[in-house]
């Protein structure tokens, strides 16, 4: 490979020993070192250098927890009731009410930046990492690695791998300090790296996108991801709805407020919809027996940040409930189904 040849050789046999050394000689591990091999000439010829390299894989095996839990994921096990209690509790509304007061300047200057509600943001935030405090506890590039090695989705984990590598050797994090998930999300907004690529930003101007330690960072990345996938500034993400009998869902049919008002659809309270030529389409994720809801397009710009419905709901509740918004007006019947 040209970048490979672009090493020295003595630099080439010191980062293979240090690689060696690094891993014992079962036959698993043996099999994890030449995969760590076999990654060198693709990471040299994205810029990675030998010493970001041996520095990035030093000490590192695969790790069991990784893939346990990558066959456990709440958004589609768990009922949207019980994904709700917890992704939107007591204890986290009155976290994200101190994080908007305390944060209050740098959310004025990310809302005029990107025109993404300032509530919407610290819902990502709290739904992710509870507002920093759960950043996910693996390291990314062992998280990666394992994923990249013996996962389902390889060649989908060595290219987000191969990105992280470039994301150390740019010099926006330690090895030590890339924090995140099971799956490699990264940081307060757990980024993929690919998506720390595309969307993570600067805005301190350090020089730095420190989406681990810098909470302006992290904000202005989530808000300019949100901004990029179709964001539509002023509006909401949906309402709670009461139907009339008669009125169903159809999935992906959508009509305007004012039509689904002619239908006989109305808001608990009362209230009329504002901006009634906004378009919306009626979701029923426990039934007719549960909430409804008229969803907006940027409840589909947060699905495009995490796919579940349950999770673009928990993030538009609690952004609402942050705002100082109320609970679902409808009870969840007992039993319902996860969507």
């Amino acid at each position: 490979m040209a970048g490979l040849a672009l090493i020295r050789r003595p630099i080439v046999a010191a980062f293979a020993a240090a690689v060696v050394a690094a891993f014992s000689a079962g036959p698993a591990l043996a099999d994890f070192d030449g995969f760590v091999r076999g990654l060198w000439p693709e990471a040299a010829a994205r810029g990675v250098s030998a010493q970001t390299f041996s520095r990035a894989f030093a000490g590192v095996t695969p790790d069991p927890d990784v893939l346990a839990k990558s066959r456990r994921q709440p958004e589609f096990t768990e009922t949207t009731q019980e994904y709700l209690a917890k992704r939107v509790s007591d204890a986290r509304i009155a976290r994200g009410r101190a994080m908007a007061a305390a944060w209050r300047p740098t959310l004025d200057a990310i809302e005029r930046t990107f025109g993404v509600d300032r509530y919407i943001v610290l819902s990502i935030w709290g739904n992710e990492t509870n507002f920093g405090q759960k950043l996910g506890g693996h390291s990314v590039i062992r998280a990666l690695a394992t994923l990249a090695y013996e996962g389902d989705h390889r060649r989908y984990f060595r290219r987000e791998l191969l990105v992280a590598l470039k994301i150390l050797q740019a010099g926006h994090v330690s090895p030590a300090a890339m924090i995140g998930s099971w799956a490699g999300a990264m940081g307060n907004p757990q980024f993929m790296p690919s998506s720390f690529e595309a969307y993570a930003v600067d805005f301190t101007g350090d020089g730095r996108r420190d989406i681990w330690g810098s909470v302006p960072d992290s904000l202005a990345s989530a808000a300019n991801y949100l901004r990029r996938k179709g964001w539509q500034s002023g509006k909401t993400w949906g309402y709670e709805v009461v139907l009339p009998p008669g009125v169903a869902a159809r999935r992906g049919k959508s009509e305007t407020l004012a039509a689904w008002s002619r239908m006989g659809v109305r808001r608990p309270g009362g209230e009329a919809f504002p901006r009634p030529d906004d378009r919306a389409e009626l979701i029923l994720v426990a039934g007719r027996s549960g909430p409804a809801f008229l969803v907006l397009k940027n409840f589909f710009v947060i699905k495009r940040y995490n796919a579940s419905t349950n999770y673009a709901l928990a993030v538009g509740h609690l952004a609402d409930r942050i705002r100082g918004g109320g609970p679902f007006a409808t009870p969840w019947p007992p039993e319902q189904a996860s969507r």
